[in-house]
């Protein structure tokens, strides 16, 4: 996947630069290009940003700009995202759509937003992270390219890592524990020690639903009343978990 990125702050996306991600660019799964919207501007201040039209506090992030940069990369045809708190919220379904695209273009906001006959001239998708304001859009942007990277065949270690995981399995994660077996007097549940997969495996699934239960009650919801395979044992645990207040 090629993933370009027009932000005012590329020095902010350092991130993007380690780990995992790192290691499928340098297996030529992944491309990030940065693109500093300043260069493309014409004014001799390389000013990117004006005041409202209608008044209105902060300043609003000009056309000009914008569109030479994504003129210069080619964006033309190619899916692009706005982070926007006013967009379609991301998750899991929204990351697994993107991540099937060979080209991706995001578009970082800053100040007080952007002028609209970008988005419309370009026919942006606004996507958001969360029902909060951040500073700009570069944060946001981070989130977005982990969450949909990350699905892409080869950037993680197998197929099964990527979707084993908290709110994948439509559950948040059980609980997990390391060595030492025991540590300032905590100790690893006993269950986990023994051997007995079975029993790791349905303590592990009551644990995440009580989990989800207490702290996601509209994930734990979903899960319910989906149709879903389960086992004889699995079912009375969802039975006995429902039961709880």
């Amino acid at each position: 996947m090629n993933i370009d990125i027009l932000t005012i702050f590329p020095e902010m996306f350092a991130p993007l630069k380690m780990s995992m991600l790192q290691r499928a660019e340098d297996k030529g799964i992944l491309s990030i290009g940065l693109h500093d919207v300043r260069e493309y501007s014409l004014d001799k201040h390389k000013k990117t940003d004006e005041y409202p039209f209608g008044g209105g506090p902060g300043l609003i992030m000009t056309c000009d700009p914008v569109f030479r940069c994504l003129e210069d990369i080619g964006a033309q045809g190619k899916r692009i995202v706005y982070m926007s708190p006013k967009g379609r919220m991301l998750d899991q379904a929204l990351a697994e759509e993107y991540a099937q695209e060979e080209d991706l273009v995001i578009l970082c906001g800053h100040y007080e937003g952007i002028d609209q006959r970008i988005l419309d001239g370009w026919n942006m998708e606004e996507v958001s992270i969360g029902d909060y304001i951040l500073t700009g859009g570069e944060p946001a942007a981070i989130v977005f390219v982990d969450a949909v990277a990350r699905l892409i065949p080869g950037v993680l270690a197998s197929k099964e890592a990527a979707y084993e995981e908290s709110i994948y399995s439509g559950l948040l994660e059980s609980p997990q524990y390391t060595k030492p077996r025991e540590y300032r007097g905590m100790e690893v549940p006993e269950v986990l020690l023994n051997g007995n997969h079975k029993a790791i495996h349905l303590w592990q699934f009551e644990q995440a639903l009580r989990l989800t239960k207490e702290r996601r009650p509209d994930l734990f919801e979903r899960f319910v009343n989906e149709e879903r395979t389960l086992t004889k044992e699995e079912k009375r645990i969802v039975d006995n978990v429902l039961k709880l207040l």
